[in-house]
């Protein structure tokens, strides 16, 4: 959690040199919205001096001539203001959206060329973070922070040289009550802040908890735990709730402080310009040029108060932001790859050594041959490294010793996207994304070919129940295909290989999550799917590769035994062991025939 407090100092140079980066592109918005908002304060600082020339040289006097010109001049100024105000809003609100929209792609680029190996040291909920509350404080930064702060600055100080220039004593007067108000100010952006960083503290508890609860509410549900669910969620809301009530407190008590010290400055200005005005030393117009300008001298001052905030957060989600865009963890493509014009499918592991973690090796030293269109099932305990070696085909990882080619060539050599493009993967737990079925088959391409989605789903017998959804092939899946069973999201995850047509098949888990029937009639799919290709098959249930053409039997990161389905019941070792405890589990008879 302490990940998303707001820590830090409001400016560090080396950040603010980073973000300058993404701004540089727009710097004529930032021209044309600081000049849009200099030009509205100059506007603003003029209506003060126009009201003190109409009383002094027009009512006062009771001369009328020119009047009206006056307050044309002064209709005038205050539409221009209208219009530079609303160039200063838009511009400067369009400079944050383009500059989050080029920060967000930038970061999903990179989130996309991540390793694996990233993603299993990351929480998604804090990459996700980055991605949206992150960048939505820099769009604070741009939009409401940088001009506007030169804007604060520009009309502090020119109702400081316009009051000085119609009266300097009476200005001093009021410029003292200046420093009560830095003191205030000073406190309470201190209080603030600790406030502000106790709410983004306990909002991200509160975040964190609902993905968890709202993700194991099966598990809730079925263990009777709503209650004690409900009660710490209960302790993390009220926290946040008092941590809220806290900033609220402190920013009910600043402004109507700052409004009060503005009220005494005033009060300043009528006792001593009024006693000026009664002697003679000074005129009514500038008295009352005098109390508009206090009235828009104190807004600026607490604005920059809360735009320290602004500033503070901006510099905390920076350094988030540019931490995970500055992470390398990165299996770069060769700098000339390689390329096949036809893969034949040979597979090969070679003495490979690999870990997830330093000091836990996972293969050690693993060597097998696929040679083209053969059929390898891979079996093994939990934990025996099945997956792995999937993992280090499709290179999702690279070994820390050994090598895996393809027909003979390192898969380091090859563009990853032309590798992952000649294999195709179907796993245990299949990811159905947010759109129509056909989308999902047929997984990054722009134009699909309808005609190729159906011969895939005919194929792996997939049609009649995506003939029956409304819509049939356009039917539209919600968020990971929830309306589905694990039966048809997996015949989808099979249509899907079929689509891809690879000469290299994995099929990790794949009929492991469905019943019977629908077993049986993806195995008729799969015979059809896998004939004529390089076939590495990962199976609990040993009864769906008895008729590969080898098993690879892992334990512990190694090859334990190698053969064929007969030989190994009659080797009597780990794979006749798992064979006859998954069928004595099962009440089955056991044949050595199979």
């Amino acid at each position: 959690m302490h990940e998303d407090e707001v820590t830090g100092k409001a400016y560090d140079s080396r950040l603010a040199k980073r973000l300058f980066q993404y701004l540089r592109p727009y710097w004529l918005y930032i021209l044309l919205g600081t000049l849009s908002l200099l030009a509205s304060s100059a506007c603003q600082l003029a209506g003060p001096y126009l009201v003190k020339v109409g009383i002094d040289k027009y009512i006062v006097p009771g001369e009328l001539d020119g009047f009206t010109g006056l307050i044309m001049i002064y209709l005038g100024i205050i539409a221009v203001d209208f219009f530079f105000r609303f160039s200063q809003i838009y511009i400067t609100n369009y400079l944050g959206q383009k500059t989050m929209y080029d920060l967000r792609m930038e970061l999903f680029q990179h989130l996309q060329r991540l390793s694996l190996r990233f993603f299993d040291r990351n929480p998604v909920g804090r990459l996700v973070t980055r991605a949206t509350t992150d960048v939505e404080v820099l769009n604070q930064l741009f939009s409401q922070g940088l001009v506007t702060v030169i804007g604060d600055l520009a009309m502090i100080g020119g109702i400081m040289i316009a009051m000085l220039l119609l009266n300097a004593k009476l200005a001093l007067l009021t410029f003292s009550i200046l420093p009560v108000l830095l003191v205030v100010t000073f406190y309470f952006r201190r209080r603030m802040r600790e406030a502000f960083r106790m709410v983004r503290t306990r909002i991200a508890r509160i975040n964190a908890f609902l993905q968890e609860a709202l993700s194991g509410m099966m598990v809730i549900q079925l263990f009777n735990r709503q209650q004690r669910t409900e009660d710490r969620f209960d302790g993390l809301n009220r926290d946040h709730m008092e941590a809220y009530l806290q900033t609220i407190f402190y920013y009910a008590l600043f402004y109507p402080l700052v409004e009060l010290i503005g009220t005494v400055a005033l009060a300043i200005i009528i006792w001593h310009g009024g006693l000026s005005v009664m002697e003679g030393t000074l005129t009514f117009g500038v008295l009352v040029a005098f109390i508009q300008y206090v009235e828009k001298f104190f807004k600026p001052i607490s604005d920059l108060s809360e735009k320290y905030n602004i500033f503070q957060a901006a510099a905390a989600s920076s350094e988030r932001i540019f931490a995970l865009l500055d992470t390398k963890e990165i299996i770069e493509d060769p700098e000339q790859p390689q390329w096949l014009d036809h893969v034949e499918g040979k597979v090969e592991f070679r003495d490979v050594h690999f870990a997830y973690n330093p000091g836990e090796p996972v293969l050690k030293g693993i060597s097998f041959t696929a040679k083209p269109g053969e059929k390898i099932a891979i079996v093994g305990s939990t934990g025996a490294g099945k997956t792995t070696i999937i993992n280090l085909l499709a290179r999702f990882y690279d070994p820390q010793e050994g090598r895996v080619s393809i027909d003979g060539h390192d898969i380091r050599e090859f563009d990853k996207k032309w590798l992952r493009q000649n294999i195709g993967i179907a796993l245990q737990d299949v990811f159905i994304f947010s759109g129509s079925i056909s989308g999902n088959i047929a997984l990054g391409e722009d134009n699909p070919s309808a005609e190729r989605i159906r011969e895939s789903v005919e194929a792996i017998g997939a049609s009649p129940f995506i003939e029956r959804l409304p819509g049939g092939y356009e039917h539209v899946l919600t968020e990971r295909g929830s309306t589905l069973s694990q039966g048809q999201r997996q015949l989808l995850s099979f249509a899907r290989v079929m689509y891809k047509n690879p000469r290299i098949l994995v099929l990790d888990e794949a009929t492991s999550s469905v019943d019977t029937h629908t077993e049986q009639m993806i195995q008729k799919a799969l015979e059809r799917l896998i004939s004529g290709r390089t076939s590495l098959i990962i199976a609990h249930r040993l009864s769906t590769i008895r008729h590969v053409d080898r098993i690879i039997v892992m334990h512990h990161g190694r090859i334990a035994e190698e053969g064929t389905h007969e030989e190994l019941l009659k080797a009597g070792g780990i794979y006749s062991n798992l064979y006859q405890l998954q069928y004595k589990d099962q009440e089955v008879p056991v044949s050595d025939s199979g």
